[in-house]
């Protein structure tokens, strides 16, 4: 018997309205990680000089900065098809093009749209409810997450490695001691897939159930990670090139270094995409590696503009796309089910 399609709700039909005061935190959040990120950057630009980094802006070569954001979309190419990778092991098959278009869209939702969720969790209920499998959905969005931070951390220990004798003893020695913490973490991972199996709490059982394809069989992760390495050493190109657009002599291994660790402080979610947070990070890792200050923040702006840029595509696709609703089917769509 086949299985049920799901039906798409119309482009221009509304998903389910939020309470007035949701909407209201929802438009206070967005408002607050903003207003934090521009604050961070205005100190950075009053302290070191606006019309320095006004002037590094003006040096940035158009053709650097096209090839930085060619290289970062081949990055989105690359992210979406790891994601698919990742769901396929919860049960959820569906084509490259869609995961594609949840992708983008995911990255439009994070950078623009204010709400209660980010852009990780727009894509899980796009296809969790297209697949009627929420929670495989979402575990897997974490477990793309998960393995993006993963090779975050180890991309980062091995580009300290060859710069030993140049790094600070105490950066050096957190940059390979939280790399090998996250290794022994990936190694540990059934242990922790039995303890939630055989937890007595409902929910802890629930979330062992499914994330246990992931933590059970943590080999199953290595094509994800291994794509992710790629990702990131992409994205440090991609910085990289803005560098030589602006005039700066910094070899690649600096970034294959900054850049993860200058990501892994964006992430964190308490300002816009990042804003300032990665700026601030640069200013601190690049700044030892001999770029001036007024440099290393103009190279941070021009990063962010690069990835809102990128981000602002999945416009296209979020007004063309319906929003899934779920209705009575309970079985996922499958190739040829």
């Amino acid at each position: 018997m086949p299985s049920a399609s799901p039906q798409l709700a119309p482009a221009n039909e509304a998903p389910e309205r939020a309470p007035a005061s949701a909407r209201a935190r929802a438009y206070a959040g967005f408002a607050l990680r903003a207003g934090l990120g521009l604050a961070v950057v205005g100190i950075l630009l009053w302290r070191y000089d606006l019309r320095t980094i006004a002037g590094a802006f003006r040096r940035e070569q158009p053709i650097y900065f096209l090839a930085a954001f060619g290289i970062y979309l081949s990055g989105l190419l690359i992210a979406s098809f790891r994601w698919q990778l990742l769901a396929r092991l919860v049960g959820i098959v569906d084509s490259y093009l869609r995961f594609l278009r949840y992708f983008l869209i995911g990255s439009f939702t994070n950078l623009f749209v204010p709400g209660l969720i980010g852009g990780d969790a727009a894509r899980a209920i796009y296809i969790g409810r297209r697949h009627h499998q929420i929670a495989a959905a979402i575990a897997s969005v974490a477990a793309d997450r998960g393995t993006g931070i993963i090779a975050l951390f180890w991309l980062a220990g091995i580009a300290a490695i060859p710069m030993a004798r140049v790094l600070p003893r105490s950066l050096l020695m957190t940059t390979i001691a939280v790399g090998t913490v996250t290794i022994a973490g990936f190694l540990c991972a059934p242990l922790l897939n039995r303890f939630l199996a055989a937890s007595a709490r409902a929910r802890l059982k629930a979330i062992g159930a499914t994330l246990a394809p992931y933590l059970g069989r943590p080999a199953s992760l290595l094509p994800a990670i291994g794509l992710s390495l790629i990702l990131q050493t992409d994205l440090a190109i991609a910085q990289w090139m803005l560098a030589v657009g602006l005039g700066l002599v910094t070899p690649l291994r600096v970034f294959l270094l900054c850049m993860p660790i200058a990501n892994a402080f964006a992430s964190i979610p308490i300002t816009l995409n990042g804003l300032g947070l990665r700026e601030a990070t640069y200013l601190v890792m690049l700044g030892m590696a001999g770029v001036q200050h007024g440099d290393a923040v103009a190279l941070g702006l021009l990063w962010f503009t690069a990835t809102a840029l990128a981000g602002l595509t999945g416009i296209v696709p979020f007004l063309m796309t319906g929003t899934p609703t779920v209705g009575r089917e309970t079985e996922a769509v499958s190739a040829g089910g």
